[in-house]
């Protein structure tokens, strides 16, 4: 047999017989490493290490070292072990597909009666059964007609209709952990020894449509977690308990912010308390964009569908737009309108009002513009996820030299918004251009050049995100790190030269020509909604005293203070602080802890001792200490601390 050539990642080639696996080379490299293998990579291809070899090629092994690896083909090996699991409990399961997912895994499953949570823990036992037998993972390449015989043999329809939906002359891979077989693409770790037994969990139960068809049969989708050790899936749980805790419809509710009903899926009825963080937060975002040099304006809900044609949303976005049609007076046929699911057209439409010279560029229009987008019922989620929101929307018109600048003035922009509102850093995403998308190649390839060199000389590194750019251009997505961990996609800036083109939009140039602008699209904090959902998570509802919706309560001990209370009430809210009397005739003891459940900062008891001093108990939330200030000491502290950081 001829011999083949592996170059190592140092460089050190080898040569071996052809048809050896990755399994015998590592075991000829070294002992520890064959033992510590998970699977290889051949010229770039990710293989299990029982794959013959059969030619000269680049060759990795990965090992449990490879985080990003070993935890993709753990959590794809807990989705095997978990099904096969489920068939020796109950072998008349029917199996599906199970797929990896962040953070873990899932499997869905035909059976007649539901699972339930003292199931899912008779299951995990015997995962860690299958685990500890350290069972050999073995694959074969099988033809069509042998797959479907071998499934129809078993009874396993859905895997039947799999095999049918693999496109002719793909090879069809077939994997056994032990003695149980499912069909997939793989890979997979040498044996089942190599998950970790102790560092998985299946959380939960769910209903689930074969293929996500409502016509289909509903399925139950058993959802795991999986993890490289302990440890990590220890930090994991405990911030899964630290999110349910700062849930922020659980926390909405307690600080009576807002509400969701029926009558009005994915739309936000918002309370007094509630709508005081909106305004706040909108007040500051008017004050910071009319420092960037940004001109308000306010556009159409409804529009006609002609100008959504145009645009392009009505073929590449016409799936989440709500469609309005109207008897006009004297018209033939009903007028087709949508409402607007987003900004952008309107506010090309104010460009194009009156002629513009290279003179007026950049113009940065600003609108805090309320959208509507279909989205399905089951994707809605309080108000992180609703079908009516408002956007901090922003298009900045410029010529292409303009480009560059204006993307570093807007990261800029943004870092500082951030940085007030409690977030020091962030992460950005480059998502270049989608398969559903308007413009030529050539167009693209502008736009994304354009934006990844203005991206670079802001001083900003990127991860990729391949085929999450809008339709009409390539964006930069800020993620945001919560304070448990978690990662939020906020702001965007996209480069678009498509749409000032179907729209038409023109400026005169120095040439004394006629010239398509640039469109930058850009939005800091997305949506209000789903920010101020974010927020209210991030600070588990104890906002800062400049943001919180009651941000002082006054509790008399006693009766007789309930006239010092009132002055001391007077004295805050004459600086601007929110400040309120609680005189109902309760102890002091229940009204803190009513108050600190409405999350209130600041609680200032009074009693005799304060009204013959003229000073008041200060105790912070979250703070069991106390201590004793001057009225004029804490008109003076509170009335800082309640500044918003643009005007401190």
């Amino acid at each position: 047999m001829a011999d083949i050539t592996l170059t190592l990642p140092d460089g050190n080639q080898r040569v071996y017989p052809a048809g050896i696996t990755g399994a015998a080379v590592a075991a000829d490299i070294s002992k520890s490493l064959s033992k510590a293998a998970f699977s290889c990579s051949v010229d770039g291809e990710h293989r299990d290490l029982s794959r013959t070899i059969n030619a000269d090629a680049d060759f990795t092994i990965y090992t449990n070292k490879d985080a990003d690896i070993a935890l993709e083909l753990i959590r794809h090996d807990c989705a095997h072990i978990m099904a096969r699991a489920v068939q020796e409990l109950w072998p008349d399961v029917k199996v599906t597909i199970g797929p990896v997912i962040k953070n873990g895994f899932y499997y869905d499953f035909d059976r007649a009666e539901p699972f339930g949570t003292e199931d899912l823990e008779v299951i995990e036992k015997k995962m860690r059964e299958i685990i500890n037998k350290r069972e050999p993972v073995r694959t074969e390449l099988w033809e069509r007609d042998r797959a479907i015989q071998y499934y129809e043999d078993n009874a396993e329809p859905y895997k039947v209709e799999l095999v049918g939906m693999i496109p002719e002359g793909e090879p069809l891979r077939m994997y056994w952990h032990g003695d149980w077989q499912d069909l997939c693409r793989g890979p997979h770790l040498q044996h089942t020894g190599q998950v970790p037994a102790d560092s998985f969990k299946l959380m939960s139960v769910a209903g689930a449509y074969w293929r996500g068809n409502s016509d289909n049969p509903m399925l139950q989708r058993i959802y795991g977690v999986a993890f490289q050790n302990k440890k990590d899936l220890k930090a994991h749980l405990m911030m899964l308990e630290q999110a349910a805790l700062r849930d922020h419809r659980k926390l909405g509710r307690e600080m009576d912010l807002f509400h969701m009903q029926e009558e009005a899926p994915g739309q936000v009825f918002w309370h007094p308390n509630g709508w005081r963080i909106y305004t706040t937060l909108q007040d500051y975002m008017r004050r910071k964009q009319t420092a960037g040099g940004y001109v308000e304006v306010n556009t159409p809900q409804v529009v006609d569908r002609k100008l959504w044609v145009q645009s392009g949303h009505w073929e590449k976005y016409q799936d989440h737009m709500f469609i309005v049609e109207v008897d006009e007076e004297h018209a033939r046929e009903k007028a087709v309108n949508a409402l607007k699911p987003m900004n952008c057209p309107c506010h090309v439409q104010i460009f194009n009002q009156g002629l513009k010279s290279y003179r007026d560029l950049p113009l940065r229009m600003a609108e805090f513009g309320s959208c509507n987008r279909y989205e399905p019922s089951g994707a809605l989620h309080g108000i992180m996820r609703v079908r009516g929101f408002t956007q901090d929307d922003g298009h900045i018109f410029c010529t292409e030299d303009q480009v560059e600048s204006e993307t570093i003035r807007y990261i800029e922009f943004l870092t500082a918004i951030y940085k007030d509102l409690g977030f020091e850093k962030f992460r950005i995403k480059f998502s270049d251009r989608p398969e559903k998308r308007a413009g030529s190649d050539a167009v693209w390839d502008k736009a994304e050049a354009a934006l990844i060199a203005a991206t670079k000389a802001a001083g900003c590194e990127y991860e990729l995100n391949p085929g999450e750019g809008a339709f009409y251009g390539p964006k930069l997505e800020f993620v945001l790190t919560d304070a448990i961990g978690r990662d939020w996609q906020c702001g965007t800036h996209q480069v678009d030269f498509v749409l000032p083109e179907s729209l038409d939009a023109n400026y005169v140039g120095e040439d004394g020509a006629k010239h398509r602008p640039v469109m930058l699209h850009r939005a800091t904090l997305g949506s209000f909604e789903r920010f101020i959902g974010m927020l209210i998570e991030n600070y588990a509802g104890k906002f800062p005293l400049w943001l919180a919706p009651r941000q002082v309560v006054v509790a008399p001990i006693i009766s007789d203070a309930n006239d010092y209370a009132s002055e001391v009430v007077a004295a805050l809210t004459k600086v601007g602080i929110r400040a309120e009397a609680d005189l109902r005739n309760e102890k002091i003891n229940y009204k803190v802890r009513e108050h600190s459940l409405g999350k209130v900062p600041v609680i200032l008891a009074v009693g005799h001792r304060e009204v013959e001093e003229r000073t008041v108990t200060v105790r912070r939330l979250g703070d069991k200490r106390t201590n004793v200030k001057t009225l004029d000491e804490i008109v003076a502290e509170l009335q800082a601390e309640a500044t918003p950081p643009d005007l401190c």
